[in-house]
């Protein structure tokens, strides 16, 4: 080639990049067949990359092969982790699935404190890491209170039960640090049709029956499931995020006014008495704070990086998946 010809060439694209970057990359995935794992497999296939899930029970003829593991016998296939580029820990039982007993909060660390212990150990005894380690978190690390304080990633954890359930969360993720990047994903509340907290709190407004729950003052950060999944690709192309972000729509809103938005994108009345807090309390004892408590939390530390919502208002949001 002469160099002329050299002289007309140009740098690929950027999306020509993460194309190329993508087909070469595999991402193996825990908790892939929940709700945010469902949403970010179809997107990585989507976009090149070869998926792979860890689960309990091993899946046949998927289009994602699955590998087994088990935390409480503390096993994994080592297959799974083969040659894996990146590393997503979705891995987490349910919050809010059950009343926080003893037995259940012993659940809910071990599937995401053991879980990314686990595997750390198996890849430290194969000495090949991958390149990044990006885990999931909640908003709820900065606890479950109301205030005007607006929560930045610099903020300490919180030193009530959902506070400490995250921060212990955190640090298991950030125990592969001296070995790889390592992304902490602090979640909001996430929207989607099909599970999530939607569904449920849409049940009773297409009754009729929309309320504000308590005060009805409290802040309630959200995101949409789409935008979700693509905060988790954009960890993955770009080496410059690392630590943790708030993963919160630019639009906040407090408990009465999603619920207003929510009856009206139904057509439904909004009733302005509140659900009386001590009901709900009464029903869910001390996770009731994750329904009855609520402080906001600045996204700004993602967007500095190039990351775009695609779902910045809540209406918008609302009317797409409930219509």
């Amino acid at each position: 080639m002469t160099f002329a010809e050299l002289s007309t060439l140009r740098p690929p694209s950027t999306g020509t990049i993460h194309y190329l970057t993508a087909i070469m990359s595999t991402i193996l995935i825990t908790g892939g067949s929940g709700l945010i794992g469902g949403h970010l497999t179809k997107l990585l296939l989507k976009e090149g990359y070869t998926v792979r899930h860890l689960s309990r029970t091993v899946r046949v003829n998927v289009a994602v092969p699955t590998f087994k593991w088990d935390i409480s016998k503390g096993f994994v296939d080592p297959l799974a982790l083969d040659s894996v580029d990146h590393i997503v820990h979705l891995s987490g039982a349910g919050i809010a699935d059950g009343s926080w007993t003893k037995e259940r909060m012993q659940v809910l660390y071990s599937s995401r404190v053991d879980a990314a212990e686990l595997l750390r150990n198996e890849v430290e005894r194969s000495g090949i890491w991958p390149k990044s380690f990006i885990s999931a978190s909640g908003i709820n690390y900065y606890g479950a209170l109301t205030s005007d304080h607006l929560f930045t990633e610099s903020d300490p954890p919180a030193n009530d039960t959902i506070g400490k359930l995250t921060q212990a969360w955190e640090e298991a993720a950030d125990a592969w640090a001296p070995h790889c990047r390592v992304v902490k994903l602090r979640t909001s509340v996430v929207l989607a049709q099909e599970g999530g907290a939607l569904p449920k709190l849409a049940k009773p407004a297409r009754w009729g029956l929309s309320a504000p729950l308590g005060t009805g003052t409290q802040w309630m950060p959200w995101v949409h499931v789409e935008d979700l999944a693509q905060v988790y690709l954009h960890a993955i192309r770009h080496t410059v995020l690392e630590g943790a972000y708030n993963i919160v729509a630019p639009e906040d809103v407090q408990n009465q006014e999603f619920m207003r938005q929510l009856a009206e994108v139904l057509h439904k009345p909004f009733f302005v008495p509140h659900v009386p807090a001590f009901a709900i309390r009464a029903i869910l004892g001390e996770m009731s704070g994750l329904i009855l408590e609520g402080s906001r939390a600045s996204n700004a530390k993602l967007t500095a990086t190039g990351f775009e919502f695609r779902h910045p208002k809540l209406r918008e949001a609302l009317s797409g998946l409930l219509q």
